[in-house]
């Protein structure tokens, strides 16, 4: 497959595909090389580019999954310690979040004014 199919398959510029394989998130067995020296992507890139798409959004860093990608097959039990440090951070990053929330809502509540500047009776 041309990298142009790949990148409509997945929906990502051909330039965050070469990237990716610059940073190494794409390894040689997903390429293969014709003989005027063109990328031949296999077709198991699709679902290895979905993965590593789903890393990224849920906040996994292209430094994590290139760690998971060279440890070639990691135990059951690694990957279920490594997703679980993520869940543990998204869930501190939440409750961050809902601080401030609450603190903003604080704020609004004590109904101050800016006439004076911000925070001033």
């Amino acid at each position: 497959m041309k990298i142009s199919e790949v990148a409509k398959i997945v929906d990502l510029p051909i330039s965050t595909i070469r990237y990716y394989e610059k940073m190494g998130l794409i390894t040689d067995e997903y390429i293969r090389r014709e003989q005027n020296n063109y990328r031949d992507y296999t077709v198991e890139i699709i679902r290895h580019l979905d993965v590593v798409k789903n890393c990224l959004a849920v906040g996994f860093s292209i430094h994590d999954i290139k760690s998971m990608i060279s440890k070639n097959g990691i135990s059951k039990e690694e990957q279920t310690r490594i997703i679980k440090e993520k869940i543990s951070e998204i869930e501190d990053a939440q409750k961050k979040l809902e601080d401030s929330k609450r603190n903003l809502y604080d704020v609004l509540e004590s109904d101050i004014t800016c006439e004076d500047g911000f925070g001033k009776y």
